[in-house]
Formats: structure tokens, sequence, C-alpha cells
């Protein structure tokens, strides 16, 4: 059995999105005040008193890593390495009950609004006076600023809106004193997410009003790049570009989930566009913002999603050639509208599109890498790691994007500083480069 000395420690594992990583946030931020001492993502069991996890339930692989993460630390408790494990999160709003059913060693399960009853029951006292304040777990340098909560959309194969409820902006000047309050404790980066951006303020204003949000967050002193994430394509507002395009701190960078490109399948998907609609945003997109970089996420294996849809979304990748790109494998989610469909194609044919698609975005990537050698480019130092500095352009996103690797040999750079750069040699996911 482990022996207590200190403050009860609490280890607090965060899983899925950046989103769910915020409201952990917000957690170890009222933990803190209540004197409990916070170990994020803990490496060793022994380190902590109590584990509470933070899950997601998005699609099959995140539940499966949700679960297996939970059955680590309750095996854990049950050789006496911790004293409590408590789940919270979106896999625990959805399935609740089967989980208290199935993993009664859980000390207590919590959705994604439980905050306050997550403190009490630990035997802390909700703080009013911090609401909306948080314990930056990501680099110094840079966070992530969640503009609303839910989501209003009604695509097919999606559980978010049933799991975090409609759509909910926060109000502009919120937004702005969170920002102001991170540009003043230093972060230099603020990467804007929600389930979708591009909706924001529909609620409360009548209107979206993301491009007036920009505009505003744009004249905070101290911050240097403003990232849009998880813009929705259905209703995309235009002048959202030119917002983009006439703030040098908002970076050139826009991530957009298209999901498909076949009009049968985006409309079973229900996502409110054609492929031709499609097509001709992205092309907006790059006209007005010239050398932009674009971001999407596609799914394959679709119910019913033919060879020959396949294909054409195969030739919209190789045509559009896009900066950024990720592709998911259909997850078969209950109770979304596309679950009464047959799950036909099978898991082998999923992953061999996966697969192949991915493949042919690896040679996308490496020629348009290849095109940045010899040029000079700004970057942002994230951190030290072996042999390198590793640095991001304007261009990509913390965690999932590019990186551009500056040997450490001769060179002292802090984490957080800008420094131009000449790309030397380009990987299909790294850039090399040497300091100017």
């Amino acid at each position: 059995m482990k022996t207590k000395s200190g403050p009860h420690k609490i280890g607090m594992i965060s899983l899925g999105c950046a989103k769910n990583l915020v409201d952990a946030e917000m957690l170890m931020k009222q933990l803190e005040a209540n004197k409990f001492q916070i170990i994020f993502d803990p490496a060793d069991h022994k380190k902590i008193d109590t584990a509470i996890i933070n899950t997601c339930g998005f699609i099959n692989d995140a539940k499966t890593e949700s679960i297996d993460t939970i059955l680590q630390y309750v095996n854990a408790k049950k050789h006496g390495l911790i004293d409590h494990v408590y789940v919270m999160g979106c896999l625990s709003e959805r399935y609740k009950e089967k989980l208290q059913q199935e993993i009664p060693e859980v000390d207590a399960f919590f959705g994604v609004n439980n905050l306050k009853q997550i403190i009490n029951h630990i035997g802390g006292t909700y703080r009013n006076q911090l609401f909306g304040e948080r314990k930056i777990t990501t680099p110094s340098h840079y966070a992530y600023l969640k503009i609303a909560e839910g989501c209003d959309r009604k695509c097919s194969f999606c559980a978010i809106p049933m799991i975090r409820g409609k759509h909910v902006s926060r109000p502009v000047e919120d937004i702005i004193k969170e920002a102001s309050g991170m540009a003043s404790a230093g972060i230099k980066e603020i990467n804007l997410i929600s389930q979708d951006t591009t909706y924001y303020g529909l609620d409360l204003y009548k209107k979206r009003m993301l491009p007036e949000l920009l505009d505003t967050l744009a004249n905070v002193k101290g911050l240097e790049w403003i990232r849009i994430h998880y813009t929705y394509p259905d209703g995309f507002p235009l002048q959202l570009l030119e917002v983009v395009r006439s703030h040098s701190n908002i970076c050139n960078y826009i991530d957009i989930p298209l999901q498909h490109i076949s009009d049968r399948i985006l409309k079973s998907m229900q996502r409110g566009m054609d492929g031709s609609s499609t097509r001709k945003l992205v092309d907006d997109i790059r006209k007005k913002i010239p050398g932009v970089a674009i971001r999407t996420t596609l799914i394959t294996g679709y119910p019913g999603e033919t060879e020959s849809e396949f294909r054409e979304l195969r030739n919209f990748i190789e045509e559009y050639r896009f900066d950024r790109l990720g592709v998911f494998s259909y997850s078969h989610e209950e109770d979304t509208s596309a679950y009464k469909f047959r799950d036909s194609v099978a898991a082998k044919r999923k992953t061999e599109r996966v697969e192949e698609l991915m493949s042919i975005q690896e040679s996308i990537s490496l020629s348009l890498n290849q095109i940045k050698v010899g040029q000079l480019i700004n970057v942002l130092v994230d951190r030290l790691e072996g042999e390198y500095y590793v640095a991001r352009t304007e261009f990509d996103s913390p965690e999932v994007d590019n990186e551009v690797l500056i040997s450490r040999e001769g060179n002292v750079l802090q984490p957080g500083s800008f420094c131009s750069v000449k790309i030397t040699r380009a990987e299909s996911f790294d850039l090399y480069a040497d300091l100017q």
C-alpha cells in the first residue's frame, strides 16, 4: 500500500481534442485553489493519490483509448497505488450508466458540464471568482481559447451535439478579457477553438460574429499569432477572409473539415453543401488569402461509399493539394442519423482507403515542402528535443501539423521566441533549417 505524505496529489489525464484540454485546465485551476497538488498527465501512478480522467467519446478509436486508460488507473487502484479514480468528459456523458455497470471500481462518473459537482465530490469548493480561468498546460507561449460550447449542426455521422448540447457562444467581452490575460502572461499564440467556430455569435448576437471577434482580438497587445480552427464550410462567412488578410498577426491558416466531395455522400452526411460549392469555397479562400495554408479532414468508408465515390475523393485530394490533411475511417456511432444505414464498407477496406489517401497526401506534402527549400521563413520555437530545436511556421498548428527542425549545435534559442530561418531540407512532414 502507498504511504501518504504532504498535500493530496491529483493526477489529471486529458484525452481527445483541445476542447477537452481546456475543460481539464479549468478544473485544475479550481482544484489548485482548493489546495490540491495537481500533476498533469502523471507518468507514475505512485506519485498521485487520485486520478481524474477526462475522456473522449467521439469515435471508436477514441472510446477504446478512454476505456484502456480508465482500466489502467482502476488496476493501479486495485493494487493500492492510488486511492480514487474519477471519470469525466464525453465518454462518461454518453455512456455513464453502462460504464457504472461495467467498471464499478471507478469512484464516480461525471459528464461534460459537471465541474462544480466534481469539485464538491472530492471535498473542494467551487470558486465563482475563478470562472473562465485555467491552469495552462501547453508550453507557456501558446494556448487554446474556446469561444463557444456545443453544436447545432445535424451531421449524420457525429455524436457531439448529443454529448455537448446546443451551441452556446461566449460573450465577446469575456473572450477578449481571457485573451488579454493570456497575452499579459506571455502567451504569444492563441488557437481559437469550438465545435463550430464559424457559427459563433448566431445565438447571442443573431449573426455570425467570428469576423468581428477576430478583428478585435487582433488588436490585443502581445498576441503575435492568432489561429482559427474548426471552421464549418456551410455558411462560411467570406468576410472572415478579409479580416485574416488585413491583420499581420492572424495566421494565414484555415482549418475547415470538408469530410467528402461526393454529392450523394455530402447530402447523406447532412453537410449542407454539394461538391461544387465545396470546391468553390476552397477556391475563394485561396483567392482571397494568397499563400493560405488550408487544413482539412475527410472521412472515408461512410455507409454506401462506392469505389467510384472513393476515387472521386482521391481525385479531389490530388487536384486540390491541401497543405494539411487528416483522414478518418468512418465510425458507426449509436444514436446518430447515419446509424440507421448499414455499415457496409468492410473494416479492412476502410483501412486500405485511409492508407491510400494518406499516402497520396504524404507525396503532396513532400512536394509542397520541397518548394520551401531555400526560403527564409519566420518561425516560433516550441521546444528543445534531442539535437534539434523544434519550431513551427504560421502555417502549422501545434501537435498536428509540420515542424521545423533547427540544429542546436552552435545555437541557443528560447522556447517561445521567434526567429528567421532558411529552409535547407524537406521531408514529407518536417522541414530542416539553419538560423539566419
